[in-house]
């Protein structure tokens, strides 16, 4: 980029650097190093989320109202979590109610597990008047296909013997019917957008219980019984949401969460949609960027996984369409110069160039990333 027209206009849209610094406080980092070598720039900052975890938190740094509600957690104990809401729309990360985090001390109980917690959380939004609503899912300590989700709103799970089922994946094993007839009403007249970058179905080999169970402490067993029963959840569900539900089980993103995306997909009639691309819409991003003349973007860890629908490789592929160039931060890069190109990135800049020490880029991540944004002013801005 040196030798070109001297850059005044610059958007930074960053996702979070997990584990050490939000999305909103990359940004902060980010405008003070490039401050510091260009007093000049006219910066703008759009903290950005893939639907994952930090995505309720890029909404309230767009301007977005926070609210916070007393849920049922994954193991059934109470959590306060929060959604956000700016006019009729609201942003909920299922996380906030059903995620790992919330587990003591990562005890994890991927039989009985469930996500009452995020159907309460729907409800909340619902009461708050919103009528579109961005479900953002990853980080889930559940695998029940958002069976927990569907009671919160109405829904009857009822075994052979009419009785309602417990919380968690295997209990769907005796769901014998579905009867969605007390569904909230006003999820008639709602949107309701998946939002993930994970395009698994919902059962087999790529399923939620096979790919993703062990990740939330499901042995070999486990995954087997999990699988079983969700097979079991998807006949009765398609069957009970009729003809819109056929196939659901099967589509990209069913299952997501734990199955939390054939839940909304089939109960709700949810749309599934990459979370970047929603959230750039839902967040102000393409204005943004039209008044940019470089977008800096970046995440935690840039590799493989970035290319495939994580928010850096939306950021590049939204600026792209534009011709706007594109540079990126990161704590850490793990792809080849090529690579970076053909994903829109013109170039990278990674906290582990100025300190090798993976734990002292985590614990001085800001004052490292101000001192990369300033290499990158040096390097690209005059």
């Amino acid at each position: 980029m040196a030798g070109t027209e001297r850059i005044e206009r610059i958007l930074i849209a960053a996702d979070k650097f997990k584990g050490s610094l939000t999305a909103e406080q990359v940004a902060e980092r980010v405008r003070a190093g490039l401050l510091a070598e260009r007093p000049d720039l006219m910066v703008e900052s759009l903290p950005i989320a893939d639907g994952g975890d930090g995505t309720v938190e890029a909404a309230l740094a767009a301007g977005f109202t926070a609210h916070r509600e007393r849920v049922t957690g994954p193991l059934g104990a109470p959590v306060t979590a929060r959604f956000a809401v700016r006019g009729d729309t609201a942003v909920i990360e299922m996380a906030e109610a059903s995620g790992l985090r919330l587990l003591p001390n990562r005890t994890f109980a991927p039989l009985t597990a469930g996500t009452r917690g995020t159907g309460e959380l729907i409800v909340a939004a619902l009461d708050e008047g919103a009528r579109t609503i961005v479900l953002g899912v990853g980080g889930s300590a559940t695998t029940d296909g958002g069976a927990g989700m569907l009671q919160a709103l109405g829904a009857r799970l009822l075994d052979s013997g009419g009785k309602q089922l417990p919380p968690g994946g295997a209990a769907l094993r005796d769901l014998a019917r579905v009867d969605l007839s007390g569904l909230d009403t006003r999820l008639r007249a709602s949107r309701i957008v998946l939002a993930g970058d994970v395009d698994n179905p919902l059962t087999g080999p790529t399923g939620a219980a096979a790919v993703y169970g062990p990740q939330k402490g499901a042995g070999p067993a486990d995954v087997a019984a999990l699988d079983a029963a969700l097979g079991v959840w998807a006949r009765l569900l398609e069957e009970a949401a009729g003809a819109r539900a056929t196939g659901a089980s099967g589509a990209p993103g069913a299952g997501a969460a734990g199955g939390m995306g054939f839940g909304a997909l089939a109960g709700l009639g949810a749309v599934f949609r990459p979370g970047v691309e929603v959230m750039m819409e839902v967040l102000g991003f393409h204005s943004a960027l039209a008044r940019a003349e470089l977008v800096i973007t970046g995440e935690g860890s840039l590799d493989e996984q970035t290319l495939h629908g994580k928010a850096p490789a939306g950021v590049a592929a939204a600026a792209g369409k534009v011709g706007t160039p594109v540079l990126a931060v990161c704590g850490r890069l793990a792809i080849d110069p090529a690579t970076l190109r053909e994903a829109g990135i013109g170039a990278a800049y990674a906290l582990t160039d100025l300190e090798s020490d993976p734990e002292v880029c985590m614990a001085q991540a800001g004052p490292l990333l101000e001192r990369a944004a300033r290499r990158l002013a040096v390097d690209h801005l005059g």
